[in-house]
């Protein structure tokens, strides 16, 4: 047995602790969130190597063997998004230092997200649903009150409908549960992989499956309930949105992930079918809302939806190569999309707006910042040879390797109108004259510049680094993939005592 899967938990709760008592010194918590989310990403890359060579990390609290214990386990793809977050962390922090207001730091800022980031991580490493539904919800309260931190009246009603859909899934999610207990009687996966494999209850796994679809489906933004992220995740700062656009859907498209590839394998004919035909639909609705809007923000908020249609494309495929693609797809998402909405924020934050029709000229103006956007809007299209093209290219591939044409073209589809959203931006913001002139609300100049746009800078080198090196990730994303499609490694290791 190993600690280590408890690290990425207990870090960021005693991270928090420290900055509550630190409550009325703020630069004192913008240091402790700082230290507290670096040694996070520390311990996860630590996790990572560990797990390298394909094994899976697993700690027993208390030494009570599994099925009967709290379980952590921690394998190749939980460990990428337990770095991803860790890093994402990391980034937003020192944005947020830079970009937040005194006043919603004051309200708890910093000690809400690392108890989101605790709640985030501990779904990653959970071995036991019951345990997934409590760390569910442990980020859904710090995410509520993140959301509605400064009492806008934007915030507000975002916030409203961002819990009330979240707690219906909350709840098909716990009544899932609730039915797969007194059927299998367990809630750790591992075992619950055993017992659905063994058993015969194909009509009654294959309803739970479903119940579990949709309420990962709801967090996730996948159709047709998507519709309280466009409505909530524009209302708060930069800040908090970066922090959910990287964190709180992918969360769910890990929890599909993990479902769908450990418990629920026994009807792959009807629930895949099901699950691809939900991710078409999410990315052409989530693509045609992005096209319809001219208001920075809600462009990408929308853009979510369409690019976790991308990642619950590659489960639905359900070939190593699709898992593979969905991986190397959730690696760019994060960093990408991260990037993009913390761009946003600066432009908000020099000009004052997110609107396109007010802005323009930005290109002469601040040419880094617009070197900065394009080359994360053009991976978000997928345009070689970032690393938006290798992760579609994986997935259209896997999808004609399957003779899945409608899916593959609908990708190809989406990608388009995608890259029409991301030249519109470019085109208003960057490219034409300012109708009027607005006035420059902060000097683009001198260390501190830097260090805010830092984040910005690392995330767009990843962006490029992760389409050049594309084969060493594309080699590491394939185990982890072959991993997920060949459970006995992870199901001995949780059952077996690690």
């Amino acid at each position: 047995m190993t600690l280590l899967p408890a690290l990425p938990i207990l870090l960021p709760l005693c991270g928090a602790v420290f900055c509550m008592l630190l409550r009325t010194h703020l630069a004192a918590q913008k240091g402790v969130a700082l230290l507290f989310s670096v040694l996070v990403l520390g311990a996860s890359i630590g996790l990572l190597a560990q797990t390298r060579d394909g094994s899976v990390a697993v700690m027993n609290v208390g030494n009570w063997a599994a099925p009967y214990g709290i379980t952590l386990a921690a394998d190749m793809f939980s460990c990428v998004m337990l770095v991803l977050s860790g890093l994402l962390a990391v980034s937003v922090f020192i944005y947020a230092c830079f970009d937040l207001d005194t006043e919603r730091i004051r309200f708890g800022f910093f000690p809400l997200s690392l108890i989101l980031l605790m709640g985030v991580n501990g779904a990653f490493v959970t071995g036991d649903l019951f345990n997934l539904y409590v760390w569910f919800e442990v980020l859904l309260t710090a995410s509520f009150i993140l959301l509605a931190l400064g009492g806008e009246q934007p915030q507000l009603e975002g916030s409203i409908k961002y819990v009330t859909l979240n707690l219906l899934s909350s709840a098909l999610f716990l009544a899932g549960i609730g039915i797969l207990y007194g059927m299998a009687g367990t809630l750790n996966m591992a075992e619950l992989a055993h017992v659905v494999q063994q058993g015969d209850r194909g009509g009654l796994v294959t309803m739970v499956a479903v119940m579990f679809m949709m309420a990962f489906g709801i967090k996730a933004g996948m159709f047709p309930l998507y519709f309280w992220l466009p409505a909530s995740y524009p209302t708060p700062p930069a800040a908090v949105t970066a922090l959910f656009s990287g964190l709180l859907t992918k969360v769910g498209a890990y929890s599909m992930i993990r479902v769908f590839t450990l418990i629920f394998i026994t009807d792959p004919d009807f629930l895949h079918v099901l699950i691809l035909t939900g991710a078409g639909l999410t990315m052409v609705s989530g693509v045609l809302a992005a096209a319809a809007q001219y208001e920075m923000r809600k462009i990408l908020a929308v853009h979510i939806v369409s690019q976790i249609g991308y990642v619950i494309m590659g489960l639905g495929l359900f070939t190593p190569l699709a898992l593979t693609g969905t991986i190397i797809y959730l690696i760019h998402i994060i960093i990408v999309k991260t990037n993009l909405f913390l761009v946003a924020g600066a432009i908000r934050r020099i000009k004052g707006t997110y609107d396109l029709h007010e802005l323009g000229g930005l290109y002469k103006e601040r040419p880094g910042l617009s070197v900065l956007f394009i080359i994360s809007a053009m991976s978000l299209a997928g345009v070689p040879p970032l690393s938006g093209f290798f992760a579609k290219f994986t997935l259209i591939l896997a999808g004609l390797n399957r003779g899945a044409w409608v899916i593959v073209a609908v990708a190809l589809g989406v990608s388009l109108l995608t890259l029409y959203s991301m030249v519109k931006i470019w085109t208003y913001v960057f490219w034409k004259p300012a109708p009027e002139p607005l006035p420059d609300r902060i000097t683009a100049s001198g260390g501190k510049w830097l260090a805010f746009l830092s984040p910005m800078i690392a995330f767009t080198l990843l962006a490029v680094g992760l389409g050049i090196f594309a084969g060493p990730v594309f080699d590491y994303a394939q185990t982890a993939a072959d991993q997920l499609m060949n459970s006995d490694a992870y199901i001995q290791a949780v059952l077996g005592g690690g």
